[in-house]
């Protein structure tokens, strides 16, 4: 059996690109450059199956939004 996962990939602050799957709980990884996070990713997938077993919970990816907020750095 296929199953279809969302993963959302975000790059943080030091140029590593984070992974990871909404509907596997702890499902994540990270590397420098996105080919070998989706290696991971998968690799993850399978483990996270692995010991949690396949999940028939799915999700519909919506989009992205973006919230502003104004950040008080004198304290």
């Amino acid at each position: 059996m296929k199953r279809d996962y969302n993963i959302i990939i975000e790059k943080d602050s030091e140029g590593y690109f984070l992974g990871y799957v909404p509907e596997l709980k702890g499902c994540h990884s990270q590397a420098k450059s996105i080919d070998t996070l989706m290696l991971r990713i998968e690799e993850a997938i399978k483990l996270c199956e692995e010991v949690h077993g396949i999940t028939d919970k799915q999700t519909q990816f919506v989009g992205i939004q973006k919230a502003k907020k104004n950040i008080d750095l004198r304290n």
